[in-house]
């Protein structure tokens, strides 16, 4: 689900709560009337300035409550000084937030993995769909660490999953990229 942030905005600055407030509900309503979409892109575009307060508001604490079953991205950021308000406000609610540049260049907003996440992190993060197996083998860990590596990163709020079943007639998640 692509949304264009300008469209719910009065103007081209966002600042305060109360605008903040005013955007959010509608994001929420867009967002509820989509409810087979997982994965909401915000496009800052033609966004000119914001505060901490807007962004904190309009769309991170709207992000922090749908954090495991929604994930949100940021594209279109013509301005990266516009990104420090936002980091600041994802921060303030420790809720991860990803910036994509393009397909393959990001940068993520809010609180950062620890550093033996990382790795899994990137690697989820370069392709569409990861698997546990795949997980591990392609950064050569035993499969309960990678699991735990996913899950814990889906627990942050980095990345999203979805049940699939598996051939052996169990459960397998799949662990999808937010972009």
């Amino acid at each position: 689900m692509n949304i264009r942030l300008r469209e719910k905005m009065e103007d081209r600055d966002g600042w305060g709560q109360a605008q903040g407030l005013r955007v959010r509900e509608k994001l929420r309503a867009d967002i509820e009337a989509h409810p087979q979409e997982v994965i909401i892109r915000i496009s800052l575009a033609d966004v000119r300035y914001t505060d901490i307060t807007f962004p904190r508001t309009a769309v991170i604490e709207l992000a922090k409550s749908y954090r495991g079953k929604r994930g949100f991205c940021l594209v279109d950021v013509r301005d990266p000084d516009v990104l420090d308000n936002w980091d600041a406000a994802a921060r303030w609610l420790e809720q991860p937030v990803i910036v994509w540049e393009n397909d393959e260049d990001y940068r993520i907003l809010g609180p950062q993995p620890s550093i033996g996440l990382q790795p899994m992190l990137q690697y989820v993060l370069s392709i569409s769909v990861a698997r546990t197996s795949e997980a591990a083998e392609a950064l050569h860990l035993k499969v309960q660490n990678a699991s735990n590596k996913l899950k814990q990163l889906w627990q942050e709020g980095y990345i999203l999953r979805r049940e699939q079943s598996a051939s052996s007639g169990g459960v397998e998640y799949e662990y999808i990229r937010i972009a």
